[in-house]
């Protein structure tokens, strides 16, 4: 089984740290609606005949933008081409400002039995120096609406990282994000990306990123909190309830088929990756020529290998040794045994029989723990 992410490229406003593709001009909605739908069509057969979905994901941008009639014609569209049978998991995500009674009501009518909203800090400066369409108050309220309206399966992102003269901050979002009792946090450090507001400013010393000790030491009282109540991390970023992982972003760790429809989505079929155009006027215009507007990329061995290294090892289940043995005659351990061996004696890394885990130190190195078994 298989899932769906529909990218979604329209925000109110631009946060000052955010580098996805999305368009605060809403004048294509319409129109990029009618081309999802059409996609969603012509795509139909790309995860197999017939494609069977356990999970469906709108993501963005920010999703919550689409009026009940828009988020209608998509679910109807996907229930038209796809098998819906084993369909389990209906994520949208949205931004607190967007949530009221009615609204939330009419995502409960039209099938999202998930919401992840990105609340990202329960302080009003912080979220106006980040550009936020919300503020404090909104993010609190936001969450219990969802909560009375019937949907529990809530999940809510948190950034850490952002400068500041202590840690105060940190400690009150994570009291307050624990007092909401949500089944599902996922947390990011406050990355500073070139092309961005806040990319721009840092080049111009009008903005001074937080250094990585006083990040690393976030991250770590991070993972204090979230086990001290019951959250398993069961991803770098992702925290969860016992059995209330994200079934979607769980499936791309775990390197499960998935289709991408919109601009700029990526997809994915085991043997090649598919690229969507991060353009909204020219997705729009070649979808209705009947063009799919996408770029293919052949996976060799060594990009497959790769690639499950780096998604596996950020899970708590770890990497596979003697599956990637089996599937790809590489023989990872026998290839990398003095690197292993000295990750190993650093405290980044253990076993547990084939199975290659990060350890609560080697979750600060995740990427340079992947990077130094790369196949070159």
């Amino acid at each position: 089984m298989s899932g769906i992410y529909i990218h979604i490229p329209f925000c109110k406003q631009a946060c000052y740290y955010c580098d996805f593709h999305f368009s605060t001009n809403l004048k294509l909605k319409t129109d990029l609606v009618q081309a999802i739908v059409k996609e969603l069509e012509m795509q139909q057969y790309y995860l197999g005949n017939p494609s069977q979905l356990k999970t469906l994901y709108f993501g963005g941008g920010t999703p919550s933008l689409l009026s009940k009639e828009e988020l209608q014609q998509i679910m109807e569209a996907v229930e038209q081409y796809y098998d819906c049978s084993m369909l389990e998991e209906i994520t949208l995500e949205a931004n607190p400002d967007d949530l009221n009674a009615s609204k939330l009501q009419d995502l409960a009518e039209v099938g999202i039995n998930r919401l992840s909203i990105g609340i990202q800090s329960f302080h009003d400066p912080f979220l106006k120096m980040m550009h936020r369409a919300h503020n404090a108050q909104e993010a609190d309220t936001c969450v219990k609406l969802a909560q009375d309206a019937g949907i529990e399966n809530i999940s809510i992102d948190l950034i850490y990282g952002i400068p500041a003269d202590t840690h105060q901050y940190w400690e009150e979002d994570l009291q307050k994000a624990m007092a909401l009792k949500v089944p599902h946090i996922s947390s990011y450090c406050l990355t500073i990306e070139e092309k961005t507001v806040l990319g721009n400013w840092t080049k111009k010393g009008r903005f001074k990123p937080a250094e990585d000790e006083f990040s690393a030491t976030q991250f770590e009282r991070l993972l204090e909190v979230m086990k001290e109540n019951g959250y398993e991390h069961y991803e770098i970023s992702n925290f969860a309830q016992p059995g209330m992982y994200s079934k979607h972003n769980t499936a791309y760790w775990q390197q499960k088929k998935y289709l991408g429809i919109g601009p700029a989505a990526h997809s994915y079929n085991g043997q090649s990756r598919q690229y969507n155009i991060a353009n909204n006027s020219k997705y729009t215009q070649q979808i209705h020529q009947g063009i799919i507007p996408a770029e293919r990329e052949q996976l060799t061995v060594k990009d497959q290998v790769n690639e499950y290294l780096l998604t596996t090892l950020r899970t708590m289940w770890g990497s596979d040794m003697a599956y990637i043995k089996n599937t790809y005659q590489v023989d990872i351990p026998k290839q990398f045994q003095a690197v292993l061996k000295d990750m190993e004696q650093k405290g980044w890394i253990r076993w547990k029989g084939s199975l290659l885990q990060l350890t609560e130190n080697g979750k600060l190195m995740a990427d340079m723990v992947s990077e130094n078994l790369f196949l070159l």
